[in-house]
């Protein structure tokens, strides 16, 4: 069923039968883009009030559901953000998070919270930035307060999944696209994949494209940008593969895993970009599992996934997956996680401008 959603929500255009089936939700993206439309006019309006951190925040976002890359360019900016000598705190609002309790996912030197309280991706960026503050929660104004007073050398903020948490002032707007399917069927949600219309593409600074291969083949979509707002500087990005790591923390060489017979799960918006990660490493795929975004795994599943490997030699699944299943029973096989970062083609240009609030 997910597949055969994914497949309306993300071309261009559907049969006439198809676009009868789909007339209810067409419908019910009116009064969604209602909604949005009137609570962004009341931001721009100054009906409702933005409240201001005392220090520069730069929000990571995007304008469709899932998948563009937030998470890796988030640990990747706060790296080198701080090999320039600026120190930042990392704001996330936790989703999917399954209990509320500290905001504090880690102080920067101990994680404080498990993946099911902190939400999956927020624990995955606490886990791989030592020594930056990660917080999470729906108040991402007091988080940032909190963690100034418990971390004084603070000088900036990385709001993740930012563009449309409005309450909050933010110095630079980075707005993420993925090249692959740009805005889907153009369609608001449910119908499609967008959460706001188009014209809210003019409150980016900057427009990071995600997944691009070769440039030639985003300049349809670099067009459409800039017809929506000309001047606009554009930059390209994509996902490289790193090393392997497993669940006690020990890394592999990609080189280590080529050839060898793999089992992928995933949990992930575009699993079909972890397979085309792995088939690049040279892993031989025999089989494969995915699971919706953000998914917890049930003992049933960990059962189904162990059922379903039998024969091959590794395990294999994303990061952001392997930091819920530290203590499952699957450590028992041999079991690793694809470590990835993502390069962005015009690095400096792109780190010169973001380094231009400081």
């Amino acid at each position: 069923m997910r597949m055969r959603m994914d497949r309306f929500l993300y071309r261009k255009s559907d049969s006439l039968e198809e676009k009868v089936l789909l007339f209810p939700l067409y419908l019910a993206s009116f009064p969604y883009g209602l909604g949005v439309s009137v609570r962004t006019l009341l931001y721009s309006s100054g009906l409702l009030k933005q409240r201001r951190l005392p220090c520069p925040v730069i929000s990571i976002g995007n304008i469709t559901v899932g998948g563009t890359g937030k998470t890796p360019l988030v640990i990747n900016m706060a790296r080198r953000l701080g090999e320039k000598g600026i120190s930042v705190a990392i704001l996330s609002r936790g989703y999917r998070r399954k209990k509320d309790r500290s905001p504090l996912v880690t102080d920067g030197e101990r994680i404080l919270l498990h993946p099911e309280e902190s939400g999956d991706e927020a624990y995955l960026i606490g886990h791989r930035l030592k020594g930056i503050p990660v917080l999470v929660g729906k108040d991402r104004f007091k988080n940032g307060l909190m963690a100034l007073q418990q971390k004084i050398k603070i000088q900036g903020f990385l709001l993740d999944d930012g563009f449309q948490h409005l309450s909050l002032y933010r110095d630079l707007n980075i707005l993420l696209i993925d090249s692959l399917i740009g805005f889907g069927n153009g369609y608001l949600l449910p119908r499609g994949i967008l959460r706001e219309p188009l014209s809210a593409l003019r409150r980016a600074d900057l427009f990071v494209l995600t997944k691009v291969k070769d440039k030639k083949d985003s300049l349809s979509l670099e067009s459409k940008l800039k017809k929506v707002h000309p001047g606009v500087e554009i930059f390209h990005s994509h996902y490289e593969p790193i090393e392997f790591v497993n669940s006690y923390g020990e890394i592999k060489d990609l080189s280590f895993m080529k050839g060898k017979r793999v089992f992928a799960f995933s949990g992930i918006a575009r699993p079909e970009t972890f397979s085309s990660l792995l088939e690049q490493v040279g892993v031989e795929i025999k089989g494969e599992l995915t699971f919706p975004d953000h998914h917890f795994y049930s003992p049933s599943d960990l059962e189904r996934i162990r059922r379903e490997a039998r024969g091959v030699d590794f395990l294999v699944t994303t990061e952001k997956d392997m930091v819920k299943l530290t203590n499952s029973h699957l450590n028992s096989m041999p079991f690793m996680a694809l470590r990835i970062d993502v390069k962005i083609w015009e690095e400096e240009e792109f780190y010169r401008r973001v380094m231009e609030i400081f």
